[in-house]
């Protein structure tokens, strides 16, 4: 067998590379975690009132039987109408429905953590900050 070549690429690498690392992933990871489905992504989204047009909201991912809450945005306009904590309570209800175990989702110290524990998720693990890194927290609630 043939010693493969290790070609770097250190900035934007293109979608195509993404997919040609993520196939072999996939395909191993589906050949070994058994009888877990796989769900579709989700979304729960924020409109212009006036316009309809998206302007924030979660999006979800599967995450073998945990919901994994990839993004959550609420621009700043609409703070403070709970919005944030409507997401959350529709992710929690999509996750209920696909009887995932719970919600998993991380955040940076300057973001969402004092938010996401009033909702009653625990930190699980963190990443600590230091020059050029900025803390992040990784938190669940498990229903």
């Amino acid at each position: 067998m043939k010693t493969p070549i290790i070609d770097i690429i250190a900035e934007n690498p293109d979608p195509e590379h993404r997919a040609a690392i993520v196939a072999p992933l996939a395909a191993y990871n589906e050949a070994s975690k058994g009888a877990v489905e796989d769900k579709a992504d989700f979304a729960i989204l924020i409109r212009e009132p006036d316009t309809g047009k998206v302007v924030g909201g979660l999006y979800g991912i599967d995450g073998y039987g945990w919901a994994f809450v990839k993004y959550l945005a609420v621009p700043e306009e609409y703070r403070g109408q709970g919005l944030g904590s409507r997401l959350i309570e529709e992710a929690e209800a999509i996750a209920r429905a696909r009887d995932y175990l719970g919600v998993w989702l991380d955040t940076f110290e300057f973001q969402a953590r004092p938010f996401y524990e009033k909702l009653g998720y625990k930190v699980f693990g963190e990443l600590e900050g230091g020059s050029n890194a900025i803390p992040r927290y990784f938190l669940k609630k498990r229903f």
